[in-house]
């Protein structure tokens, strides 16, 4: 035996320093953005991401940028959109540069507290919502998602948690891993825990937890068809019996084959394709 003692010291996760693998980040926060019709500035697009790429710049030096510059602005509608995109998309670029996670219902809640922090108003930042609500969606002609009642979510979302955690997706095809986790997003998604600002917090969540998970996530789904993503999440919590319509998980698998399994379905916005669906069921 020997009486020396080996010590292993912890090793600080840094930022990549590629610039491509930088650039999927950022597309992928643009497109998660695009969900809400946000567009990202010239200032953060032509000026601070060209010095971010060539490593002159943190994510937080970025963020810090943007701060004072929104600062100089005044406060009208495209300036708070701009700055809604702009500071949103730096910090889901950096939340996937970063590899730290856990899996339970309170990584939402600091997902959603990191992504809108000084973006939506305090008291909906990182919190669960305390009250109903709906939303007149467009493919559903104007008809809302039947969302969780605001004194059960955090008891849905332990269900559903649970249910996830007990799953192994180990030595089963891909085809039923990515209905295991299509359905899985659809829940957490359907329960609708905050006021705003649900799905992007549910995509980053789902990154994170695939990568976790060992998968080889293709982000590009997110940065060219984030809108079809939410579309295609209010299509698996719809059912109307009267018209002879049921939840369907059809679009939402199509989009994770595309995500997890290098499939090229065609992802347009599929706005007329569910309307015409909900026409002619």
């Amino acid at each position: 035996m020997t009486d020396q003692k080996y010590y292993e010291t912890y090793q600080e996760i840094k930022e990549t320093t590629d610039p491509q693998q930088k650039e999927k980040y950022w597309k992928t926060g643009f497109g998660l953005n695009k969900i809400d019709y946000l567009e990202p500035s010239d200032y953060l697009t032509k000026t601070l991401l060209p010095e971010h790429f060539a490593g002159k710049l943190t994510y937080q030096e970025v963020e810090s940028a943007l701060v004072n510059h929104y600062q100089t602005l005044p406060e009208d509608d495209q300036t708070l959109r701009e700055r809604e995109c702009d500071i949103v998309s730096t910090r889901i670029a950096s939340l996937l540069d970063n590899s730290g996670f856990v899996f339970n219902p309170a990584s939402l809640k600091g997902i959603h507290r990191y992504l809108f922090k000084d973006i939506l108003p305090e008291k909906w930042v990182g919190e669960f919502r305390e009250k109903n609500i709906y939303k007149k969606e467009p493919i559903l002609n104007g008809e809302s998602v039947a969302y969780a009642n605001y004194f059960m979510i955090e008891d849905t979302l332990h269900y559903d948690f649970e249910t996830e955690r007990k799953k192994n997706y180990v030595g089963i095809d891909i085809q039923e891993k990515i209905k295991g986790i299509a359905a899985f997003t659809s829940s957490i998604w359907q329960i609708h825990p905050f006021r705003e600002g649900n799905t992007r917090t549910v995509a980053v969540f789902m990154v994170q937890y695939l990568n976790i998970l060992g998968f080889n996530v293709n982000n590009d789904p997110f940065e060219a068809n984030a809108r079809y993503f939410r579309n295609a999440l209010v299509r698996a919590n719809y059912t109307n019996q009267a018209k002879n319509i049921s939840y369907t998980d059809d679009y939402l698998i199509k989009f994770y084959e595309n995500l997890l399994n290098d499939t090229d379905h065609l992802l347009l916005d599929q706005e007329e394709t569910l309307e015409n669906e909900l026409e002619n069921p």
